[in-house]
């Protein structure tokens, strides 16, 4: 059963060997919370400053409940400040940076230690395991370089393992299918949009029986079951949801298994909060609301508290997998992204979970929000599959959208391949409205 089929409630009817126990899991991460505590007031001009405006010092922080009381950090205070304020390592130990995209803002730069080029390598290079790359693999890397940390994370990943890296880097799909055929290209790394760009092209081209990849891990933007269907049907493949952020490491902080029932997260190295976006409020298990993430061996700039913005849930259950690592849901959207209509606040992901209901319609969309005569107004473009009623996939997805999200959309079935197509991220919320 798929993340999006699950109720909410279903914990509760859970039996004690299928459940994971966070309380036990998050009391075992306590003492490294509290030697990260003292590390970073000791060496971190701008967490020091932090604590001490909160009236908080490190040896006070003695339960988990203590912990929650600390103030969150934010995106908008790691761009305010440079880094030689907020990093917690020696100038001289610092041996890399990489900064975030930038799209929402101006870009975040973070230093990274030996010991944080080591452990992010290690994270990739285990979530890639459990997508199942051998070294035998030959992993085509299309994320840019530079700055960046999807490139070069995943390159140290694929490296670690022993597989070939193929480091593409991000377009010219004319060499990137060159390449794929000629090296037998076995796993394909990139952003889910550009995944299913390649998809079609190569599905166009008629060359599905001429590669050989087996693998793909898309991550960098949020992204629904349907293209995961769409991907894997076209390519004949099994595709992985692989998580991240820049400012926590990069991409490589989880990933699903083969049961695609969750993303599996390392407690080893990051402790999982999440919270009421609203009033801050630490949520039971199960529930839904922002994650927020602090690192725990991290060194050149530790984070504690970082609120991400994306929102999910720690999952209850046990993967069938058997992996002792907890999991949360797959992301629904960003608290900063979810946009308001008729009164409603809607994330991406419900859509995704509509579309993923109704029989004929593909995986992509677009929304266009207007306002006429002082009334919101919501259209939804939705691609229809070759051979679909668009009549009949109008009306299932206008019934799907108010039964998951509860409000009524015009709904326009489009022919497959109509909408755009990103190489980066695809931008499908429109909001035309004029305030």
């Amino acid at each position: 059963m798929r993340p999006n089929c699950r109720p909410l409630g279903m914990a509760k009817s859970l039996p004690d060997y299928l459940r994971i126990d966070y309380g036990m899991l998050h009391q075992s991460q306590l003492p490294a919370l509290q030697q990260l505590l003292k590390r970073v007031y000791a060496n971190s001009s701008f967490y020091r400053d932090k604590l001490d405006a909160a009236g908080i010092k490190p040896e006070e922080i003695r339960s988990l409940d203590d912990f929650s009381h600390i103030p969150f950090t934010v995106k908008e205070e790691l761009r305010e400040h440079p880094i030689e304020y907020l990093r917690a390592a020696a100038e001289e130990d610092i041996v890399r940076v990489h900064a975030s995209s930038g799209t929402t803002g101006k870009p975040t730069i973070i230093p990274y230690t030996k010991n944080d080029v080591h452990a992010f390598a290690e994270m990739m290079a285990r979530c890639l395991r459990f997508a199942g790359v051998k070294n035998k693999d030959r992993v085509q890397i299309t994320p840019g370089y530079g700055l960046w940390t999807a490139g070069i994370g995943f390159q140290s990943g694929v490296e670690q393992i022993g597989a070939m890296a193929i480091p593409m880097g991000p377009g010219n799909t004319e060499k990137q299918l060159e390449m794929m055929l000629e090296l037998k290209t076995t796993v394909l790394i990139g952003t889910a949009s550009y995944g299913l760009f390649l998809a079609e092209e190569i599905a166009k081209r008629n060359l599905v029986d001429r590669i050989s990849l087996r693998i793909g891990v898309f991550g960098s933007e949020r992204w629904g079951e349907k293209m995961r269907q769409r991907i894997s049907s076209l390519l004949k493949i099994d595709t992985f949801d692989i998580y991240g952020l820049t400012e926590i490491y990069g991409p490589g902080i989880g990933i699903d298994c083969h049961h695609h029932y969750g993303i599996h997260y390392w407690n080893d190295y990051l402790y999982f909060e999440i919270i009421d976006p609203d009033t801050g409020r630490v949520l039971p298990v199960g529930e839904k609301g922002e994650l927020v993430i602090t690192t725990l061996t991290k060194e050149g700039l530790p984070l504690i508290r970082y609120r991400t913005r994306d929102v999910t849930r720690l999952l209850p259950e046990v993967c069938p997998c058997g992996s002792s690592y907890p999991m949360i849901d797959r992301i629904l959207g960003r608290s900063d992204e979810a946009f308001k209509v008729k009164g409603v606040l809607v994330f991406p992901g419900q859509i995704d979970a509509a579309l993923k209901e109704t029989p004929g319609a593909s995986s992509e969309y677009q929304v266009i929000l207007t306002r006429e005569q002082g009334r919101d107004c919501i259209q939804i473009r939705v691609e229809g599959e070759q051979g679909a009623d668009p009549a009949a996939v109008s009306s299932a997805c206008r019934h799907n959208i108010k039964r998951v999200i509860g409000i009524l959309a015009d709904i326009e079935v489009v022919p497959q391949g109509s909408l755009p197509r990103s190489e980066k991220k695809t931008k499908r919320i429109f909001d035309r409205r004029v305030v």
